[in-house]
Formats: structure tokens, C-alpha cells, sequence
């Protein structure tokens, strides 16, 4: 397999200041590996031998909205452009922005924060199962799975999926053996399940705009019964009495997860989202 080389422009503008030689780190900061850039007047030469004119690396230095990528000889930018445009953004982690809509928090935290926020309103232990209904770049699967849970995770969108395939830090998803990737929709997928096969269930869909099913009173229902009794729910909201055509959205999801059966629904603040769980079998 051919050696990939991440750029943002932090990276760039180290290169542009360097003699000579210079060591960088070309993964997007997953590791602390640095890999020896050498300076040849116009060009820079990396390690698999590619040779990549100073104009591109001056082009990359003032785009600190964009991730690129070296590899097989040619310099790529991290987008797809189809019927929308999708991009890697160069926070640590990465995050998607998909039309100017980034797909993680990125003030005040940063999308690794986010996503542990997140995982520790349920807190997956060793030898759960755990539905993650959107994957994105795979942050909560991993994080997850790094706690001994085992996660199936779906995707809708096969360009994410792509973004997800180059993004170093997403390669967990594909690599680590504790996650089953499911490219689909979740309002259908999760039918596909047997009552009670969950342990956890992350819920982190797109805005309602975009996805109105995944937070309706149908969606909730399938999510309860494919949770085992004593099962834990976490829904992604957003911003706390945020409305969306005149109504509180919080709310009104959590109102749908209690006609959905679930009980304990209340507010975690720090991760802008709704926890939730099925009751035992006694009620309890």
C-alpha cells in the first residue's frame, strides 16, 4: 500500500521556514511519528520520494480551513465535491464539514472532547454492545470500543464513509475488530435487529432539518426495543433550548422518548445531549 502523507497548514508553513531539512509530523497529529522533509531549491522531496513544487506548499500554508494529503506522487485536498461538498477540517482531531456545517464541536472543545463527552453519558464497559446510529469520521465507535464494548456503527453517506477511509484518525473503524461498519440508514437498519441486542445505544444525528425521522417517536420506539432491559440511551440534541419551528427541540425529544417507553430522560449538559434508559423487566 502506497505511504499517505497529511498537510494542513501548520506543516506547510514549517516546511516554507525550513534551509534545508526538516522533520514534521505528516498524520494529522494521531502519533507523534515525524518523517524528514529535504529542501531542493524550488521543491520539497518526502520520504517516498515525492517531489512537491514550493507553490503548492505556499497555496497550502494560507488554507487553514482544509486538510491535503500526499500520496503516489500527486497532492490531493481531503474534499469530495458531488451533490454537496464535503471536506476533512484540520482541528485535532479532524472533523467533516459538509456545506460550510461542521459535523463536530469545535469551540470551547475539540471533536475528541466532544465525542468522550458523549461516550461517558452511558459509559460502554467491556463485553457490551453498543448501536451507534451515525457514524461520521467513527469517534464515538472508537472511543467506545477502546472500553471493551463491541459497536456497530452505520452510515448513511458514502462520501463521509470515504472522508472516514482516508482520515488516519478513523482507521480504528476498519482495522480494530471491535467494529462492524454498516453503510445505510439508521430508521431502517436498526429494524433489521432483534429486541433486545444493545446494551447502549449513542444516538448523534445530523440537525433535525436534515434528518426529521431519526428523532420522531417511531425512530425512538425501535431504539427501545432493540435495547436490552436496563439499557442506556444517549441522544445528541445541541444547544439546549435551541427551537426549531417555534418549538423547544430538547424537549420535545425528550417528551418522545417517554411516549417511546424510556425512563431517568433528563439533560447532560456538557455533552448537549439527553440521556435515557429501557426499564428492567419489573418496571423498575
Amino acid at each position: 500500500m502506497d505511504e499517505v502523507y497529511f498537510l494542513t497548514h501548520r506543516e506547510a508553513a514549517r516546511l516554507l521556514l525550513s534551509g534545508g531539512k526538516v522533520r514534521v509530523n505528516l498524520d494529522l497529529r494521531k502519533t507523534n511519528k515525524t518523517f524528514e522533509i529535504t529542501r531542493e531549491g524550488e521543491e520539497f522531496v518526502f520520504p517516498d520520494g515525492t517531489k512537491v513544487e514550493k507553490s503548492v506548499i505556499e497555496r497550502i500554508a494560507k488554507d487553514d480551513s482544509s486538510v491535503y494529503f500526499v500520496k503516489s506522487g500527486g497532492v490531493y485536498k481531503a474534499a469530495i465535491a458531488g451533490e454537496g461538498y464535503y471536506k476533512l477540517v484540520p482541528t485535532i482531531p479532524p472533523t467533516i464539514e459538509i456545506n460550510g456545517i461542521r459535523m463536530h464541536r469545535t469551540k470551547e472543545v475539540n471533536p475528541l472532547q466532544d465525542t468522550r463527552n458523549k461516550v461517558n453519558a452511558v459509559n460502554p464497559r467491556e463485553g457490551e454492545t453498543v448501536f451507534d446510529t451515525c457514524m461520521g469520521l467513527g469517534y464515538t465507535a472508537i472511543e467506545a470500543s477502546k472500553r471493551g464494548a463491541y459497536v456497530i456503527t452505520v452510515e448513511k453517506d458514502p462520501n463521509v464513509l470515504e472522508l472516514a477511509k482516508i482520515n488516519p484518525w478513523s482507521r480504528e473503524l476498519f482495522t480494530g475488530g471491535k467494529v462492524q461498519v454498516i453503510q445505510g440508514d439508521s430508521f431502517e437498519v436498526v429494524k433489521r435487529f432483534k429486541d433486545g441486542s444493545f446494551d447502549v445505544v449513542i444516538h448523534d444525528p445530523p440537525r433535525f432539518s436534515l434528518a426529521g425521522e431519526l428523532y420522531s417517536e417511531e425512530f425512538y420506539r425501535e431504539l427501545f426495543r432493540v435495547l436490552k432491559p436496563g439499557g442506556r440511551l444517549f441522544h445528541y440534541v445541541g444547544n439546549p433550548g435551541k427551537k426549531y419551528r417555534g418549538k423547544d427541540l430538547q424537549k420535545g425529544v425528550m417528551e418522545r422518548l417517554r411516549k417511546a417507553g424510556f425512563v431517568g430522560v433528563k439533560r447532560v449538559e456538557e455533552a448537549l445531549g439527553v440521556v435515557a434508559r429501557k426499564p428492567e423487566r419489573d418496571g423498575g
